[in-house]
Parts: C-alpha cells; sequence; structure tokens
C-alpha cells in the first residue's frame, strides 16, 4: 500500500488535487476493505501469523505480498 493521493487544506475545505503545498498523502482504500501491514518479520512468519489470525475471522480473507524492489 502507498500514499499516491495528495490533500492540502484551504480555509474552509479539504481539496484532493490542484494547486498548493500539499498537508498530507493518504491511500484510497475500497470500502469495506480491512488491511494488515506487517513489517519486520520474515514472509513465512507473516503468512502463519495472518493464517491463525484469518481461522478467527468471519470473512473470505487472501495473502498479498509486496513485489520486491
Amino acid at each position: 500500500m502507498f500514499p499516491d493521493v495528495r490533500y492540502r487544506r484551504s480555509r474552509l475545505k479539504w481539496h484532493g488535487s490542484g494547486k498548493g503545498t500539499p498537508e498530507l498523502w493518504v491511500a484510497r482504500v475500497k470500502p469495506g476493505r480491512i488491511l494488515f501491514e506487517i513489517d519486520g518479520v520474515t514472509i513465512e512468519v507473516a503468512k502463519e501469523a495472518l493464517a491463525l489470525a484469518a481461522a478467527k475471522l468471519p470473512i473470505k480473507t487472501r495473502f498479498v505480498e509486496r513485489i520486491s524492489e
């Protein structure tokens, strides 16, 4: 997940594009999605941890890896 949308604030409201200095960067996530991001462990440990967590959730889950840089 990468924050690729910049937001800036005018006096009255927030704007998602246009001119001006961005105050923060956000990532688009569709409504109804739940994301878990794990860092600092190996892929095997992350898969095992998320598999154990998925067993407790009443929804379908899937594991997505970042493409190596």
